[in-house]
């Protein structure tokens, strides 16, 4: 790819746009649908069907296909063989703005082997094609006679609609573009607009309980038999139960992730294991989802016995025996109650629980204008030249939408609108922007991946509602070569709210559905449910057509966040400082404060901390006034835009080359033992100040403990006969006139201060820790 120079912070910046959004004439319908983008207007040619064709083969047969000719632009419809009543209803679009002739021509051709003979062609003048804006009617087709080169009316009738439309029109996502008249008819599925639906996913829940009357295949010994589930490629098991039984007891929790529709059955099978690395079957079950009940709350559904059986090998020959003695108790079901989490919990999109009768009505509507991206880069190579073939993907809830492919463009226009259901604020909406390598067909492009260009996160929740937010986003990524501009995207979003009353009453509700708090799932079941539900979404779209890859869906859900990296820990390590720096910074304010370096303002602490011992009732109120005059005067300082990605935040221009090439690396390592050696001594030496701090904790808790244990018996007896005194004097001292002189004492004057360390913590850090007992 093209090396750029170094660039100017303000280059990762945003950058507000003022696109001419609706785009119509003066005295033009405007279309309410398409007014977060600039209309695109194109010139439509529908192509039905044509009766009556000559026959022109010397075999006496025709086989006819259509050519809609417009300037140097040529599109082509399928032919058919010895047919002379053809239906093609096919749609081919051309852009205005690429039009070079007056013209349009419609020629019906006779399909041969050596040169295809002319039948006949219909030509459209394009200063008389209507125009046709939605929501008016599709325009109706109309017969039309064939004629000759010379203008002469020939045989045979062809049916035609031609208008000018724009892409609002109903027609342009599966029409012919002539910007995609380079790629093979194989190809053209891969560049169309499409939307695409998460697949519906469940938590499958399997309560193994026990088993009873188990034959074991060794009858000289008791079995150590644990139980293994499988749904798909998910593989579970319980604890090895090793106990004198035939009738083992688990009580434990298997959790899957299962898609609608449900293709895969569940086989659970309990195994012996009869040695190290060596385990037996004792029997099996399969059981298919379709029949698992699904509840929506915790209550508890009736458990079932299932049959165990066993196939055994005889002469090659799979056999099943059932084994009726055999048994084991499960209680499976689909639980409902619960949201499947398949992307980052922190930039999640849909929050909804899987069971619709959950759902709580929408609150409003996410419209998104995805309009140009300018200034990409070439992401390949095509005849010796640079190359992007731009589309862009954008993913809200269970919607994926995927725009048309932009053939051989850096600066593609898309000007396509999106929308989207909302039910909660709370949520993120991503826009991938990604470069099509699947042109020539799946034979040709065979094991290629598309390229990721660059990622947009947009919180709606940091979005006025009803505002029309025109940005420039730029689009960054970052390499192993650092960070790395590769162009930018230009958006408009449009929030807009039904009911601000229910948007507001959604900010006291739980962020999750009732179940992840009434029966909580395991940080580590939730990292492994949220996997596998990504494994699954991306093996069902990669199987739609055209497929969203396994590499956009990866992507576009962050399935990489978890991994270590050394520059995402200093990133968060300044981030927790930049949350601690205000209370640091009014720490050192009490400081100066304390040490009169303003007396003025030192005094009027002191006046408006007798004023608050004297009416301790008025602390809280003048608080929050305080913190209410805060808001009020940050209010002139608001975000006027939506937040993008940035490279500060992220410490991505300050990474080290080495922390990049170990963040790029694949899991598990595939670098030499001597840079893994490196990184380790390096990781070492980072958890060892992690270890020192951890320890420090618990050295100043365990000082803490030992005030009253009596590990110091001497400390513990001072400690003690200083709170029986204390106890006494606070009894018979009014409270106020405590907090009175305590504060006169912190607010004391410098003359009245010392340098050393103060009584009571000199006394604290002589206090035993049990360090002395660590080895």
């Amino acid at each position: 790819m093209m090396q750029r120079p170094p660039l100017r912070p303000e280059e990762y910046s945003l950058k507000e746009t003022s696109p001419h959004l609706g785009g119509a004439a003066a005295g033009d319908k405007l279309t309410t649908t398409y007014d977060l983008v600039e209309q695109m207007q194109y010139l439509y040619v529908r192509v039905v069907k044509a009766k009556e064709l000559p026959n022109k083969d010397i075999t006496g047969s025709c086989d006819p296909y259509v050519e809609v000719k417009l300037g140097n632009y040529k599109g082509q419809t399928r032919h058919f063989e010895k047919k002379n009543n053809p239906e093609w209803n096919q749609v081919f679009a051309f852009s205005k703005e690429r039009i070079q002739s007056s013209v349009v021509e419609i020629v019906v051709k006779d399909k041969d082997l050596v040169k295809d003979d002319f039948i006949g062609r219909v030509i459209f003048d394009l200063n008389e094609v209507p125009k046709r804006v939605p929501p008016d009617s599709p325009l109706a087709p109309q017969w039309y006679r064939l004629e000759d080169r010379n203008g002469h009316k020939g045989k045979g009738e062809l049916m035609l609609a031609v208008w000018m439309g724009t892409q609002a029109d109903e027609a342009f996502p599966e029409a012919w573009h002539s910007d995609a008249a380079s790629v093979p008819s194989d190809g053209l599925a891969s560049i169309r607009s499409k939307v695409y639906l998460t697949p519906k996913l469940w938590y499958l829940r399997v309560n193994v309980i026990e088993a009873q009357d188990l034959i074991p295949n060794d009858k000289t010994r008791f079995p150590e038999v644990y139980v293994k589930a499988m749904l798909g490629n998910q593989v579970l098991r319980t604890r090895v139960f090793a106990s004198r039984t035939l009738n083992p007891m688990w009580n434990e929790d298997l959790m899957f992730v299962a898609a609608e529709p449900f293709e895969e059955h569940l086989i659970l099978s309990v195994e012996d294991r009869v040695a190290p690395g060596k385990d037996e079957v004792i029997g099996r079950t399969i059981i298919s989802l379709q029949h698992v009940p699904r509840r929506l709350d915790h209550r508890l559904l009736t458990s079932q016995w299932y049959n165990l059986e066993k196939h055994v090998i005889i002469d090659g020959e799979h056999k099943k025996e059932t084994k009726f003695s055999s048994r084991i108790h499960l209680r499976i079901c689909l639980e409902g109650g619960y949201h499947v989490l398949d992307e980052s919990t922190h930039y999640s999109s849909d929050l909804r629980p899987t069971a619709k009768p959950l759902w709580k009505p929408s609150i409003g509507i996410l419209e998104l204008g995805i309009l140009t991206a300018q200034g990409l880069l070439p992401m390949k190579t095509k005849d010796g030249r640079g190359t992007t073939d731009a589309y862009c993907v954008a993913k809200y809830g269970q919607k994926w939408v995927r725009t048309r492919t932009i053939i051989d463009s850096f600066t593609p226009k898309w000007n396509e609108q999106y929308t989207w259901e909302v039910y909660d604020p709370c949520t993120v909406i991503t826009i991938g922007v990604f470069d099509n390598c699947h042109l020539n067909g799946g034979e040709k492009a065979n094991g290629a991946r598309d390229t990721r260009i660059g990622k947009v996160r947009i919180r709606l929740s940091t979005l006025e509602t009803d505002r029309v937010y025109t940005h420039s986003y730029p689009l960054i990524v970052l390499t192993p070569g650092g960070v790395k501009k590769m162009g930018e995207v230009q958006l408009a979003v449009r929030f807009t709210c039904s009911s601000l009353l229910n948007m507001m009453h959604l900010y006291s509700q739980p962020l999750l559905p009732k179940m992840h708090y009434v029966h909580p799932l395991s940080v580590i079941q939730v990292d492994n449910l949220r996997r596998q539900a990504t494994n699954i979404v991306s093996t069902r779209l990669g199987r739609a057509e055209p497929p969203l890859r396994k590499e956009i869906v990866e992507y576009m859900l962050d399935v990489d966040s978890h991994m270590w990296s050394m520059r995402k820990s200093k990133a968060n390590f300044f981030r927790i400082m930049g949350v601690l720096s205000p209370l640091i910074a009014v720490a050192k304010w009490f400081d100066q404060i304390c040490l009169w370096r303003n007396p003025l303002t030192t005094i009027l602490i002191h006046v408006l901390f007798v004023i608050l011992v004297l009416y301790p009732e008025l602390i809280l109120p003048t608080i929050f006034l305080y913190l209410f005059l805060i808001g009020v005067w940050y209010y002139r300082w608001r975000p006027r835009q939506p937040p993008h990605m940035d490279t500060r935040l992220s410490h991505a221009e300050t990474a080290h080359p080495d922390e990049l090439d170990e963040e790029f690396d694949t899991f598990p390592t595939s670098r030499p033992p001597d840079i893994v050696r490196m990184r380790y001594d390096r990781l070492r030496s980072v958890a060892g100040r992690i270890q020192t701090v951890v320890g420090d904790l618990a050295t100043q808790g365990e000082r803490l403990q030992s005030l009253l244990s009596w590990r110091d018996p001497r400390a513990t007896a001072l400690f003690v006969v200083f709170c029986f005194i204390a106890a006494i004097v606070l009894y018979v001292t009014p409270f106020r006139v405590v907090v009175f002189l305590a504060g006169l004492y912190v607010l004391r004057h410098p003359r009245f201060r010392h340098r050393m360390p103060s009584v009571p913590l000199n006394f604290f850090r002589r206090l035993p820790a049990r360090t002395d007992s660590m080895l």
